[in-house]
């Protein structure tokens, strides 16, 4: 039976995809690198200094570690200022009812995301103080598919990695859950999930009863 449910934050309970593409093709176009729809997929549920690596290999170009972290933070100042226009009407549909459904069941909820601006990104969209635990980069600095970040959500709230379930929109997130030993749903489109035998296309599509294989 499950008890504990840890969600991933961009793309699973926040619209932060399409800011987080925006963001990255301006610092790509003002630096005159390649960026596209599949460079960016490569970078779901890793840190924004591993999505730069990737960025800049996807070029060719090599930088030292002053300039990388330069131009990492120029990508999250970017990030931010799209930001903060979130709101709730970014949730993804089915998200609110779901996490109402979860807490009236008494099953635990946590955030697990290798984002460094989870909390602010949750308050802006009014989620912050709905789960019982937010673990995110700041916290655990070795990001998916290292378990490490859900390992200590689990752990903050009470429960074992098998009495847990994972909600990822990345194979990165995905990998990372198995290797904690955690059940895992995939939310997002099959060609995104090649491989992962349980996904939905959305939250909207989930019904808590079939979630935690209530029969």
């Amino acid at each position: 039976m499950i008890r504990g449910v840890v969600f991933d934050m961009d793309g699973v309970l926040v619209r932060t995809d399409a800011l987080h593409y925006q963001s990255w093709r301006q610092l790509a176009e003002e630096e005159g690198l390649r960026f596209d729809a599949q460079i960016n997929q490569r970078l779901r549920g890793l840190t924004r200094t591993e999505s730069l690596d990737v960025v800049l290999a996807a070029s060719g170009r090599v930088c030292s570690p002053p300039q990388k972290q330069a131009l990492a933070d120029r990508k999250n100042a970017a990030f931010l200022a799209l930001a903060q226009r979130l709101t709730p009407a970014d949730l993804p549909p089915g998200v609110t009812p779901l996490l109402d459904e979860l807490r009236r069941r008494g099953i635990k909820t946590a955030v697990a995301s290798s984002s460094r601006n989870t909390r602010p990104i949750l308050t802006r969209v009014g989620l912050v103080d709905r789960f019982d635990a937010i673990v995110d980069a700041n916290d655990v600095p070795l990001s998916k598919p290292d378990p490490a970040v859900f390992l200590r959500a689990v752990e903050l709230i009470g429960l074992a990695p098998a009495e847990c379930l994972v909600i990822e929109d990345g194979l990165a997130g995905v990998e990372a859950a198995r290797r904690a030993g955690m059940a895992v749903l995939g939310v997002g489109p099959a060609e995104s999930l090649p491989g992962v035998p349980r996904r939905a296309d959305s939250l909207a599509d989930v019904t808590v009863d079939a979630l935690l294989d209530v029969k």
